[in-house]
């Protein structure tokens, strides 16, 4: 959870206390004078586990799980935001968080109760506001050696899926697991967390009930590029006419069917032969499109791909 102590923001429980002069490199510039009762929208349980718990999976496939991707963006949120997330009576179901529809969803926790099978991996997270079950299809080898590189049952992940509900019980069809190497990033986490609460839940008190924000991101300034992602609050498309050229250009690339379809995703070495452009460049527009949402990192630091739905 996080508490304010001295006009810091510390982070509580597990391994990691405090964190201070972190990188804000990766951090939309999103704070001004709003305040925010972090008790009350993170408040929940401490990171460690206290017992093992009984998983109920629901019952799909790997292709329904590739299926399950093609959503309408990506947003930062906490298990306690994930628990209380309403969900519509369609179909094809969506969960709605700060009045904002959302099927795939990034969450940063402690991974405990890792179970390998030799077509999927299971596991719980407990990111200190409360727990959530997750499962990992196994697929290619490159799904099996992403799984490897967790070592087990207490390391700090980020992990990126799509969100379903079986008998009542909200789970995490995760696509992407990667350990946390930087300590940093959970507090960044946490930081973006509130500032989407923030702005979601201004929008619906500016706009009162008609308003239906369909996009995870809304608009702010970057300290990256100082340029607005806009975004539409009728349309399912990400509105990126406020992208500089060559932002697009990489999104563009990612978003090819043919390398949508790979499941390892596109190495940073390929976006900087196929666009001609240093790979620094290539890096700093994947930094951008990272925080908008629009693609995330598959296999290493190295491998992206793009949100589909986006």
């Amino acid at each position: 959870m996080l508490k304010e102590s001295g006009g810091k923001t510390k982070l509580l429980g597990g391994k990691v206390k405090q964190f201070q002069g972190f990188s804000t490199s990766r951090v939309p510039n999103m704070f001004s004078s709003s305040q925010f009762d972090a008790a009350t929208a993170f408040s929940g349980g401490g990171f460690m586990p206290s017992q093992s718990q009984s998983s109920q999976f629901v019952n799909s496939t790997p292709s329904q799980d590739k299926q399950g991707r093609d959503t309408q963006g990506l947003l930062s949120a906490t298990v306690k935001q994930i628990s209380e997330a309403s969900q519509s009576g369609d179909e094809k179901p969506n969960f709605t968080i700060d009045g904002v529809h959302v099927n795939n969803v990034k969450v940063v926790g402690m991974l405990f109760n890792k179970n390998l099978r030799s077509s999927d991996v299971r596991f719980g997270l407990d990111d200190g506001t409360g727990r959530i079950e997750c499962i990992r299809w196994v697929t290619e080898s490159a799904d099996a050696r992403e799984m490897d590189a967790i070592d087990g049952d207490g390391t700090y992940v980020r992990v990126i899926g799509h969100l379903q509900n079986f008998q009542g019980k909200k789970q995490l069809n995760a696509f992407s697991v990667r350990p946390v190497t930087n300590f940093d990033e959970i507090t960044c986490h946490f930081i973006e967390c509130i500032h989407y609460h923030l702005q979601n839940s201004k929008v619906q008190l500016e706009g009162g009930a008609s308003a239906q924000p369909q996009m995870t991101n809304s608009s702010f300034s970057t300290p990256v590029r100082g340029q607005p992602a806009s975004v539409n609050d009728v349309s399912v498309q990400y509105n990126t006419d406020g992208f500089k050229g060559f932002d697009k250009l990489v999104l563009n690339y990612l978003q090819q069917p043919s390398n949508v379809d790979r499941e390892i995703g596109v190495h940073v070495n390929e976006l900087s032969q196929h666009l001609k452009a240093p790979v620094e460049k290539i890096k700093d527009a994947i930094e951008f499109l990272e925080r908008e949402g629009l693609v995330y990192s598959s296999i290493d630091d190295y491998h992206y791909k793009a949100v589909e739905g986006c």
